[in-house]
Protein backbone atom coordinates (compact mmCIF):
# COMPACT_ATOMS: atom_id res chain seq x y z
CA UNK A 1 0.00 0.00 0.00
CA UNK A 2 1.50 3.00 -1.07
CA UNK A 3 1.97 5.99 1.49
CA UNK A 4 0.19 9.35 1.82
CA UNK A 5 1.87 12.41 3.74
CA UNK A 6 0.36 15.17 0.99
CA UNK A 7 -2.13 16.03 -1.37
CA UNK A 8 -2.42 18.60 -3.63
CA UNK A 9 -5.68 20.36 -5.12
CA UNK A 10 -6.69 22.26 -7.86
CA UNK A 11 -10.18 23.47 -6.77
CA UNK A 12 -11.45 24.63 -10.29
CA UNK A 13 -15.14 25.15 -11.36
CA UNK A 14 -16.66 27.82 -8.15
CA UNK A 15 -17.40 30.44 -10.61
CA UNK A 16 -19.54 27.70 -13.22
CA UNK A 17 -20.69 26.42 -10.34
CA UNK A 18 -22.12 29.31 -9.20
CA UNK A 19 -23.45 30.39 -12.83
CA UNK A 20 -25.11 27.18 -12.78
CA UNK A 21 -27.22 26.89 -9.96
CA UNK A 22 -27.06 30.50 -8.15
CA UNK A 23 -26.46 32.43 -11.67
CA UNK A 24 -23.85 33.92 -9.76
CA UNK A 25 -20.05 33.32 -10.07
CA UNK A 26 -19.41 34.50 -6.44
CA UNK A 27 -21.75 32.60 -4.97
CA UNK A 28 -19.49 29.60 -6.33
CA UNK A 29 -16.93 30.73 -4.36
CA UNK A 30 -18.65 31.05 -1.52
CA UNK A 31 -20.12 27.24 -1.92
CA UNK A 32 -16.46 26.37 -2.36
CA UNK A 33 -15.73 27.14 0.97
CA UNK A 34 -18.36 24.44 2.32
CA UNK A 35 -16.05 22.01 0.31
CA UNK A 36 -13.03 22.86 1.76
CA UNK A 37 -13.90 22.28 5.27
CA UNK A 38 -15.46 18.86 4.33
CA UNK A 39 -11.78 18.09 2.11
CA UNK A 40 -10.09 19.24 5.78
CA UNK A 41 -12.04 17.07 8.14
CA UNK A 42 -11.37 14.11 5.45
CA UNK A 43 -7.25 14.59 5.20
CA UNK A 44 -7.60 14.51 8.98
CA UNK A 45 -9.76 11.39 8.99
CA UNK A 46 -7.04 9.80 6.81
CA UNK A 47 -4.04 11.15 9.06
CA UNK A 48 -2.76 13.01 5.93
CA UNK A 49 0.02 15.58 7.26
CA UNK A 50 -0.19 17.55 3.82
CA UNK A 51 -3.22 19.57 1.95
CA UNK A 52 -1.97 22.18 -0.36
CA UNK A 53 -4.89 24.32 -1.88
CA UNK A 54 -4.85 26.14 -5.07
CA UNK A 55 -6.69 29.32 -4.18
CA UNK A 56 -5.66 32.11 -6.38
CA UNK A 57 -2.60 32.05 -9.19
CA UNK A 58 -0.52 34.25 -10.55
CA UNK A 59 -2.70 34.45 -13.74
CA UNK A 60 -5.61 35.26 -11.55
CA UNK A 61 -4.68 38.93 -11.39
CA UNK A 62 -6.72 38.59 -15.24
CA UNK A 63 -10.26 38.16 -13.67
CA UNK A 64 -12.53 41.45 -12.94
CA UNK A 65 -11.83 43.50 -10.23
CA UNK A 66 -15.19 43.05 -8.52
CA UNK A 67 -14.60 38.95 -8.78
CA UNK A 68 -11.08 39.29 -6.87
CA UNK A 69 -12.46 41.71 -4.63
CA UNK A 70 -14.85 39.19 -3.43
CA UNK A 71 -12.66 36.26 -3.48
CA UNK A 72 -10.08 38.47 -0.97
CA UNK A 73 -13.35 39.16 1.39
CA UNK A 74 -13.86 35.89 1.70
CA UNK A 75 -10.41 35.12 2.52
CA UNK A 76 -10.39 37.89 4.86
CA UNK A 77 -13.84 36.16 6.49
CA UNK A 78 -12.72 33.37 6.51
CA UNK A 79 -9.31 34.13 8.05
CA UNK A 80 -11.07 36.22 11.17
CA UNK A 81 -13.84 33.66 11.43
CA UNK A 82 -11.94 30.32 10.95
CA UNK A 83 -8.52 30.56 11.91
CA UNK A 84 -8.91 29.89 15.96
CA UNK A 85 -11.22 27.04 15.00
CA UNK A 86 -8.48 25.64 12.51
CA UNK A 87 -5.67 26.54 15.47
CA UNK A 88 -7.94 24.16 18.26
CA UNK A 89 -7.99 21.81 15.70
CA UNK A 90 -3.92 21.74 15.95
CA UNK A 91 -3.86 22.49 12.31
CA UNK A 92 -0.85 24.61 10.65
CA UNK A 93 -1.87 26.86 8.15
CA UNK A 94 1.22 27.73 5.63
CA UNK A 95 1.00 30.67 2.77
CA UNK A 96 3.08 29.98 -0.48
CA UNK A 97 3.29 32.22 -2.74
CA UNK A 98 3.82 36.23 -3.08
CA UNK A 99 2.04 38.30 0.05
CA UNK A 100 1.51 41.08 -2.42
CA UNK A 101 -1.90 41.82 -1.27
CA UNK A 102 -3.78 44.56 0.36
CA UNK A 103 -2.14 45.63 4.17
CA UNK A 104 -5.51 44.16 5.96
CA UNK A 105 -4.98 40.75 4.19
CA UNK A 106 -1.44 40.67 4.69
CA UNK A 107 -1.26 41.22 8.54
CA UNK A 108 -4.11 38.38 8.52
CA UNK A 109 -2.27 36.09 6.93
CA UNK A 110 0.59 37.11 8.80
CA UNK A 111 -1.38 36.68 12.29
CA UNK A 112 -2.65 32.91 11.11
CA UNK A 113 0.50 31.47 10.14
CA UNK A 114 2.16 33.22 13.78
CA UNK A 115 -0.41 31.76 15.49
CA UNK A 116 -0.75 28.05 14.13
CA UNK A 117 2.83 27.40 13.24
CA UNK A 118 3.40 24.91 16.15
CA UNK A 119 0.27 22.71 15.18
CA UNK A 120 1.40 19.11 14.04
CA UNK A 121 -2.12 17.46 13.17
CA UNK A 122 -2.16 19.00 9.90
CA UNK A 123 -0.38 21.52 7.39
CA UNK A 124 -2.26 23.09 5.47
CA UNK A 125 -0.37 25.26 2.06
CA UNK A 126 -2.66 27.83 0.85
CA UNK A 127 -1.37 29.02 -2.23
CA UNK A 128 -2.21 32.55 -2.85
CA UNK A 129 -0.73 34.83 -5.37
CA UNK A 130 1.15 31.11 -6.78
CA UNK A 131 3.00 30.31 -9.71
CA UNK A 132 5.56 27.52 -10.33
CA UNK A 133 7.18 28.73 -13.36
CA UNK A 134 8.24 32.54 -11.39
CA UNK A 135 8.90 30.10 -8.33
CA UNK A 136 11.77 28.48 -10.15
CA UNK A 137 13.11 31.33 -11.57
CA UNK A 138 12.98 33.47 -8.45
CA UNK A 139 15.29 30.43 -7.19
CA UNK A 140 17.55 29.93 -9.67
CA UNK A 141 18.04 34.06 -9.31
CA UNK A 142 18.52 33.51 -5.72
CA UNK A 143 21.39 31.05 -6.20
CA UNK A 144 23.14 32.87 -8.55
CA UNK A 145 23.21 36.31 -6.42
CA UNK A 146 24.66 34.12 -3.42
CA UNK A 147 26.81 32.29 -5.35
CA UNK A 148 25.48 28.88 -4.87
CA UNK A 149 25.48 26.40 -7.67
CA UNK A 150 22.30 25.44 -9.08
CA UNK A 151 21.82 21.67 -8.52
CA UNK A 152 18.66 20.00 -7.60
CA UNK A 153 19.47 19.74 -3.90
CA UNK A 154 19.78 24.19 -3.48
CA UNK A 155 17.18 25.05 -5.83
CA UNK A 156 14.66 22.50 -3.61
CA UNK A 157 15.75 24.88 -0.76
CA UNK A 158 14.87 27.99 -2.86
CA UNK A 159 11.25 26.81 -3.13
CA UNK A 160 8.38 28.16 -1.56
CA UNK A 161 7.68 24.54 -0.18
CA UNK A 162 11.24 23.93 1.06
CA UNK A 163 10.39 21.33 4.07
CA UNK A 164 7.51 20.21 2.42
CA UNK A 165 7.59 16.79 1.10
CA UNK A 166 6.46 16.54 -2.48
CA UNK A 167 2.85 15.83 -3.22
CA UNK A 168 1.68 12.27 -3.47
CA UNK A 169 -1.72 13.01 -5.32
CA UNK A 170 -2.56 16.12 -7.19
CA UNK A 171 -6.58 16.51 -7.61
CA UNK A 172 -7.80 19.03 -10.04
CA UNK A 173 -11.55 19.56 -10.37
CA UNK A 174 -13.83 20.90 -12.99
CA UNK A 175 -13.24 18.50 -15.94
CA UNK A 176 -10.07 20.46 -16.90
CA UNK A 177 -6.77 18.23 -17.78
CA UNK A 178 -3.98 21.03 -16.83
CA UNK A 179 -1.76 21.92 -14.11
CA UNK A 180 -2.34 25.74 -14.75
CA UNK A 181 1.25 26.65 -13.50
CA UNK A 182 0.88 24.64 -10.25
CA UNK A 183 3.35 22.61 -8.32
CA UNK A 184 5.12 21.72 -11.90
CA UNK A 185 8.44 20.44 -10.33
CA UNK A 186 7.24 18.92 -7.13
CA UNK A 187 4.31 17.24 -8.91
CA UNK A 188 7.06 15.61 -11.82
CA UNK A 189 5.51 12.14 -9.86
CA UNK A 190 2.49 13.08 -8.25
CA UNK A 191 -0.37 10.55 -9.52
CA UNK A 192 -2.97 12.93 -10.93
CA UNK A 193 -6.32 12.60 -11.20
CA UNK A 194 -8.80 15.15 -12.86
CA UNK A 195 -12.44 15.18 -11.71
CA UNK A 196 -15.59 15.67 -14.12
CA UNK A 197 -17.22 17.20 -10.59
CA UNK A 198 -16.53 21.16 -10.24
CA UNK A 199 -15.35 22.10 -7.09
CA UNK A 200 -18.10 22.97 -4.87
CA UNK A 201 -19.85 19.49 -5.81
CA UNK A 202 -16.68 17.58 -4.69
CA UNK A 203 -17.54 15.49 -1.56
CA UNK A 204 -15.55 13.43 0.68
CA UNK A 205 -16.50 10.41 -1.02
CA UNK A 206 -15.28 11.47 -4.10
CA UNK A 207 -12.00 12.46 -2.11
CA UNK A 208 -11.86 8.88 -0.29
CA UNK A 209 -12.31 7.07 -3.80
CA UNK A 210 -9.08 8.51 -4.95
CA UNK A 211 -7.42 7.96 -2.12
CA UNK A 212 -8.49 4.43 -2.36
CA UNK A 213 -7.59 4.44 -6.17
CA UNK A 214 -4.45 6.06 -5.56
CA UNK A 215 -3.35 3.22 -2.67
CA UNK A 216 -3.52 0.42 -5.24
CA UNK A 217 -1.64 1.92 -8.17
CA UNK A 218 2.00 0.31 -8.77
CA UNK A 219 4.68 3.43 -8.65
CA UNK A 220 7.49 2.77 -9.76
CA UNK A 221 9.33 6.16 -10.07
CA UNK A 222 11.08 5.37 -13.85
CA UNK A 223 11.87 1.62 -13.07
CA UNK A 224 9.96 -1.64 -13.70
Amino acid sequence: MNPLNHVAIIMDGNGRWGLKYKNSRNAGHRAGLNTVEKIIKETIHQKIKYLTLYAFSTENWKRPRKEIKYLFDLLENFLINKIDKLNDQNIKLKIIGIKNFSTKLNKLLNIAEKKTCKNTKLQINLALNYGSKSEIINAIKKLKKNNKPINEKNLIKNFQTKNIPDPEILIRTGNTKRLSNFLLWQAAYSEIFFEKKLWPSFERSDFKKIIRKYKSIKRNFGSI
